[in-house]
């Protein structure tokens, strides 16, 4: 790797905080442990890691809590890690600004697959379009990934600036579920209109003046979404 990324292991088991440690710096990543919630915050500041991997049961702020603080500062990739298979569990943690999720127990092939996934969704891609979009207030600048409405700088978790991103550079295109699960999340996330419906409402809360009636990101009821031309 040119950069040394950086990855935070949030974990209260030692095993799994050892055994994630060793995998991930035997490809040459540099590795920060924390066993709680408080640590875990602590060290996102002093260290400002490039992922976060975050257990969700933890002895003193649950993984979601931990999660929600991450994102009132920053935009750092988050994989949750946990025991719970409940579709219902998974959508919480996603809501909630999360990246992606783990079931434990994983596999080290598994885990460093999704590591190195959602970093590579986390670099700035070469967009296929350089120039700002701009339609009604919203404007987005691809080259260095600002997101503004009305002039106001709009905070976006890296899942949801590539969501915005890929409905604008196909504007006045309906894109499909699974197209756009594929082209943001990766291929394996067909079908996951959970994930998507849930990025879809965060991301309405960020941008538009009525989340309950978009103008920017609108619905082809039982087709997908799209972003009307400028």
């Amino acid at each position: 790797m040119m950069k040394e990324t950086k990855v935070l292991v949030v974990d209260d088991e030692r095993r799994y905080r050892e055994l994630l440690e060793m995998d991930l710096s035997r490809r040459g990543y540099h590795v920060f442990v924390a066993a709680d919630g408080l640590r875990a915050l602590q060290l996102v500041e002093e260290v400002s890691p490039d992922l976060v991997l975050l257990d969700v049961m933890l002895p003193d702020l649950d993984g979601y809590e931990v999660c929600r603080r991450i994102r009132e500062v920053s935009t750092v990739p988050v994989i949750m890690l946990t025991a719970r298979v409940e579709e219902a569990d998974k959508v919480r943690g996603l809501r909630i600004g999360a990246d992606d999720y783990v079931t434990k127990p994983f596999s080290a092939i598994e885990l460093l697959a999704r590591v190195e996934a959602v970093l590579r969704r986390a670099e700035p891609a070469h967009q296929v379009k350089t120039r700002p979009f701009e339609r009604a207030g919203l404007r987005i600048d691809f080259g260095d990934r600002h997101v503004l409405v009305e002039g106001r700088e709009i905070e976006l978790t890296a899942a949801e600036y590539r969501l915005l991103s890929e409905l604008a550079q196909n504007a006045g295109r309906v894109m499909v579920h699974d197209e756009l699960l594929r082209r943001v999340w990766g291929s394996g996330y067909e079908g996951a209109s959970d994930l998507l419906h849930t990025a879809i409402r965060r991301l309405r809360v960020k941008i538009e003046a009525d989340p309950t009636r978009p103008s920017h990101v609108l619905t082809k009821r039982g087709v997908g979404y799209f972003i009307p031309q400028t």
